[in-house]
């Protein structure tokens, strides 16, 4: 895994604490940027990007309510809507999140070649195991 700090180009660091790595998933180059900010975590590229965009973005977050079993709300803001995998990918996203002990959101850009739940299995454990939440 290969980790980088941003900067701009005058030296000086990105404000909003983040990480951003390169790993290798089923063959392909895949960037992964994640930006922690006060009331959301940011996953762009998970923009696990392996395309160069954005891809599909998605919104999840931990449903508060009398309910002793938490609940997750996951949708898609922008993009497919009809690959059951994203929403999958996200929810063990949030889910991992929450039992960290953070109630912040996620908002997720999946920008990926292909949609398999081996490709998406190893974009969790990369997100997982940087953990800046």
């Amino acid at each position: 895994m290969e980790s980088r700090t941003s900067m701009d180009r005058d030296g000086v660091r990105f404000p909003v604490p983040h990480r951003n790595v390169t790993v290798n998933i089923k063959g392909a180059k895949t960037d992964i940027l994640i930006c922690s900010y006060e009331d959301h975590i940011l996953v762009v590229q998970v923009v696990a990007t392996q395309i160069g965009s954005m891809g599909t973005i998605l919104h999840a977050r931990k449903e508060e309510g009398v309910s002793i079993n938490p609940t997750f709300n996951v949708s898609v803001i922008f993009g497919k809507r009809d690959e059951p995998m994203l929403v999958a990918c996200a929810r063990q996203l949030i889910e991992h999140i929450s039992s960290s002990g953070s109630s912040r959101a996620l908002v997720l850009s999946l920008g990926l070649k292909d949609h398999s739940a081996e490709t998406l299995r190893a974009v969790v454990a990369a997100v997982t195991a940087i953990s800046l939440w």
